[in-house]
């Protein structure tokens, strides 16, 4: 009977061990780290900001996952409504590394993630402040699958907790049909303003307890030509 048993235990921890195997290094759930908007005839404005934590200006989740809340005792996402959302405030520059403005985050865990399918979807929105020219919403579904799989994964089977290269993805997956981010305007240039944007991450470190250690997103919005452009006073 005990042999049996053992037989039986042993064959569920090998078709376990096979079913992560085929989920790790199926071919097929690779992600694509061109953006749809790199070959637009456009012009683009690209908002960069650092993904740590602590270089935001505030950053608060539940408090139990790996990124801690920034500062340590700004109030956490702890009901039942908002455990699976994060918010952060942080400085967005353009592309000199001058700062262009500030950018509010909310993300949330997606109903829609299926693994299977290399889809660990976040759902998220922007409400981006640019002094002197106006205010932009962006809404859009990430994918964090290749992220975790290149970088959160291996540095958790590293013997010194964290990963240290240099990676490059687009995690912006939707909501449009071409994987594209939908952006509409809210106040002064880009009052009746709608076009679409992608975002992107360059990942140099990650540590398994504090999360992204050297990492930095890019948020790039297209520009339609029939765009009206005009200044406003701060």
């Amino acid at each position: 009977m005990i042999r049996y048993l053992l037989s039986l235990l042993l064959g569920m921890l090998v078709g376990a061990a096979a079913f992560v195997a085929l989920l790790y290094f199926n071919p097929f759930t690779a992600q694509d780290s061109m953006s749809p908007i790199s070959v637009t005839s456009n012009q683009v404005m690209s908002l960069g900001y650092s993904v740590a934590a602590g270089d935001s200006i505030v950053y608060t989740n539940n408090g139990e996952t790996r990124i801690k809340p920034h500062p340590e005792k700004v109030l956490q996402l702890w009901e039942a409504s908002v455990r699976g959302t994060s918010a952060m405030a942080t400085v967005l520059n353009d592309s000199r590394g001058q700062a262009a403005g500030i950018g509010i985050k909310f993300s949330s865990d997606s109903e829609q993630t299926r693994l299977l399918n290399g889809e660990a979807l976040v759902d998220s929105v922007w409400h981006i402040y640019m002094p002197g020219r106006g205010t932009l919403f962006v809404e859009q579904t990430e994918n964090y699958w290749s992220y975790l799989r290149e970088i959160v994964v291996p540095a958790i089977w590293s013997s010194a907790d964290n990963w240290k290269g240099n990676w490059y993805g687009t995690i912006t997956s939707g909501p449009g049909v071409l994987g594209v981010a939908r952006v509409v305007g809210g106040s002064g240039e880009f009052v009746d303003f709608e076009s679409a944007a992608t975002e992107s991450i360059t990942a140099r470190a990650y540590s398994v307890n504090d999360g992204p250690v050297s990492a930095e997103a890019q948020l790039t919005i297209e520009l339609p030509l029939r765009a009206k452009v005009t200044r406003v006073e701060d």
